[in-house]
């Protein structure tokens, strides 16, 4: 006789006695099920602490870059949006959206969590934040051409990092004022 859900009915002995070892395996396997929670929990407050953090690092440095040269201009000043930038602002679910303007000349950097925890779909360092870096300026867009290069922050064995990939050329490299000052000039 089969019950409702295609499990076989119990033996004739009735159900299983409260000390017997199939129940004593089925209470080990539910507390190892319950500490594989609590360890996939403190997994996941740990990378979303992590994620927020790395945004704050990726404003920091847009921030240094655009106040940095801030003081070398003497003409026009860059703008850069948002101008503050805390742990709350991150959006775990949804774009984060950092803009440098100089005059129309455009920087814009996007950034999202991956769907999962820890992601190597999109570039072979393991990430947790995804997106892209794009340039353009009125001529460009006038022609409909966006430069676009991807941006991971990585977590890697001995470092995380904020890493740039360019699909076109498989350069990568990280994501520092060097970078940024290279795509501007391309903008000018």
């Amino acid at each position: 006789m089969k019950a409702k859900w295609g499990f076989r009915a119990a033996r004739a002995g009735g159900p299983a006695k409260p000390g017997s070892e199939r129940l004593k395996r089925l209470a080990r396997s539910l507390d190892a099920l319950a500490r594989k929670d609590e360890n996939g929990m403190r997994r996941a407050q740990e990378i979303g602490a992590l994620r927020r953090q790395a945004a704050g690092e990726l404003h920091g440095i847009c921030g240094d870059f655009v106040r940095g040269l801030n003081q070398l201009l003497a003409e026009i000043k860059l703008e850069f949006h948002p101008e503050q930038y805390g742990p709350d602002s991150f959006q775990d679910v949804g774009i984060n959206l950092f803009q440098i303007n100089a005059r129309g000349r455009i920087l814009q950097i996007k950034f999202e969590a991956t769907p999962e925890l820890v992601s190597t779909e999109d570039f072979r360092v393991p990430y947790i934040l995804a997106g892209a870096v794009r340039c353009f300026n009125q001529q460009l867009l006038e022609k409909d051409l966006i430069e676009e290069q991807l941006l991971f922050y990585t977590i890697e064995k001995s470092r995380h990092l904020w890493r740039f990939f360019d699909a076109r050329t498989y350069r990568s490299g990280p994501f520092d004022g060097d970078y940024l000052a290279g795509l501007m000039e391309h903008l000018v």
